[in-house]
């Protein structure tokens, strides 16, 4: 004669499977005998004028009309400055190489010079004007011209 094939475990498992599917569908219940109802109004939540949700509308009189070709899309246009060119002082430079670097006479701050970005020929010491151009690395000089 065979053995049973349910074990004492197996019943276990199956008892404790049956209880969480009862107290599942007791807690189900219990919602929708607490519930005020499934309507959209019941769901739906509104920002105030703060940033703070609530359940009541906002007040139509509070309302500030917004002129829809005042809204900029995007990165606002820079305003172009002009201003005079930068004067510094040619800390470096390598003919060889052809870049160096200038030291501003106001900040202190020393700028990446390429031979390219030159007008008149410089070499170190040399009092100079340049303006600043955004490269890979940093901020470069350009149009370089000696005082």
């Amino acid at each position: 004669m065979a053995r049973s094939q349910e074990t004492f475990n197996k019943k276990e498992k199956e008892k404790k499977r049956l209880k969480k599917r009862q107290e599942k569908q007791i807690k189900k219940d219990e919602r929708k005998a607490n519930s005020k109802g499934g309507g959209l109004e019941n769901m739906l939540a509104y920002v105030d004028e703060n940033g703070h949700i609530t359940d009541t509308p906002p007040d139509r009189t509070k309302k500030v009309d917004i002129d829809a070709e005042s809204i900029e899309l995007g990165v606002p246009k820079r305003e172009e400055i002009e201003d005079e060119p930068m004067t510094g002082k040619v800390a470096f430079f390598d003919d060889s190489k052809g870049y160096g670097f200038i030291r501003d006479t106001k900040s202190g701050d020393k700028y990446f010079v390429h031979i390219s970005g030159l007008l008149d020929e410089i070499k170190e010491n040399d009092n100079v004007t340049y303006e600043l151009e955004k490269g890979l690395k940093g901020l470069n000089a350009i149009k370089v011209k000696k005082i």
